[in-house]
């Protein structure tokens, strides 16, 4: 049903079903939906949450991933995405848009836009790519101090520490600084950019009892695990972060070459969304239905 019906919404606050997902047991696979029709495709196939990624946002918005991009921007993704689908969403919130307050200030917006969960990271600002080189990292306090505002500040959000340390400092310091903001209050840890079966499994090893998310991101540093082999090394969430644009940018490259070569779209058909397929997944008959139940004529009374 619309949106916009009131009896049709969640009633449980988003951090609290994305919660209930995490802890409900097995592994959450979670794929990234770079905008609301993405997120309606992902639900019709059958997940239950959604990841906004920062590289999929900038690149829809054609800049590159280094922090660019605002709270306001981030916050118009968050609410379409969990405005369409219903869906608890894990939102990438790079290094929380500045210090302590700023951090603060970021979980109640993206709080009040739907967000069920966000991912908070330990590199300063250019960030970069998890999986590319020459990344400058915060203090492991300084970050904790970031994880603990961010704790203050919520009613309901689930909290991600994202660490970015493996590739400089090693297991130990990958581990070290997790423990550090696991005591600042964070709820889960997330290990960016580790490289073998091996690294995973000595992270889930040392990080006994703590939800830990995966990323599994194409053309990076991680080999291709299936959600099962990360759940058997110990892990309770994955992500793929970036797949939905990579295939749709694909797909409109080719369109585009075609349209110039052949003067006209007539050889891209059955690559094509229908319009029916379009119209059924966004509900326009329910919203017109909905729109006809509701404004009807009404006829007013004479006074006398």
């Amino acid at each position: 049903m619309p949106y916009l019906v009131s009896a049709d919404l969640a009633t449980d606050p988003a951090g609290e079903r994305f919660r209930a997902l995490v802890e409900a047991g097995g592994i959450l696979a979670i794929p990234g939906a770079h905008n609301g029709m993405a997120s309606l495709q992902a639900k019709a196939a059958g997940f239950s949450a959604l990841y906004l990624s920062g590289a999929a946002m900038s690149a829809s918005m054609g800049l590159p991933d280094l922090g660019i991009i605002t709270l306001e921007d981030v916050s118009f993704f968050v609410r379409q995405i969990s405005r369409a689908s219903g869906l608890p969403v894990l939102v990438d919130s790079d290094t929380g848009y500045g210090e302590a307050l700023n951090v603060m200030n970021m979980v109640r917006t993206f709080e009040d836009a739907g967000a069920g969960a966000i991912h908070l990271e330990d590199q300063l600002l250019p960030k970069k790519c998890g999986h590319l080189n020459d990344k400058k990292l915060a203090t492991p306090h300084d970050m904790a101090a970031k994880v603990a505002a961010a704790v203050k500040a919520r009613r309901h959000l689930y909290i991600i520490a994202r660490t970015a340390a493996a590739a400089g400092e090693g297991i130990d310091g990958a581990v070290a600084r997790a423990q550090l903001y696991l005591q600042a209050g964070a709820d889960a840890i997330f290990p960016e950019a580790l490289t073998s079966a091996d690294m995973f499994r000595e992270f889930a090893r040392r990080m006994p009892g703590v939800p830990l998310l995966a990323n599994m991101t194409e053309f990076g540093r991680t080999p291709f695990f299936t959600a099962s082999e990360f759940a058997e090394m110990g892990y309770r969430m994955v992500i793929w972060p970036v797949s939905s644009l990579r295939v749709a940018n694909k797909a409109q490259e080719k369109l585009y070459a075609a349209l110039k070569r052949d003067g006209g779209t007539h050889n891209q058909i059955d690559a094509m969304q229908t319009r029916k397929e379009l119209y059924d997944l966004i509900g326009l008959a329910e919203y017109e239905a909905l729109d006809v139940s509701i404004v009807a004529t009404i006829v007013p009374t004479t006074v006398p």
